[in-house]
């Protein structure tokens, strides 16, 4: 495609993308994204959705036993709070006019 007077073109220093800009309109006009390297092939597609299943999965399951435990665990938090409570000595707050 032919670039008009206007058009200027820069390459993306992150992705190596190259920009086409148009100056009077004062945006990009074209976007041409370069090939990526780590393609996976058609043939692995099998195995890589296999992977993503058995992650998705395990990922799931870890879910279910930090459920199944959160309530021993929230328990065992509640005891702890309650006996570090029950130690401190009961003292009277203080208040800003109390520092007069």
């Amino acid at each position: 495609m032919s670039r008009l007077a206007s058009e200027i073109e820069a390459t993306c220093p992150c992705c190596s993308a190259v920009l086409v800009v148009d100056l009077n309109l004062k945006r990009v006009v074209r976007y041409n994204e370069p090939e990526r390297q780590d393609k996976p092939e058609l043939g692995e597609a099998d195995r890589i959705l296999t992977e993503e299943a058995e992650r998705r999965e395990a990922a799931f399951q870890r879910s279910v036993a930090d459920e199944r435990t959160r309530g021993a665990t929230l328990s065992k938090r509640f005891e702890e709070a309650l006996q570090q409570a029950s130690d401190e000595p009961v003292s009277r707050p203080e208040r800003d006019f109390d520092l007069d």
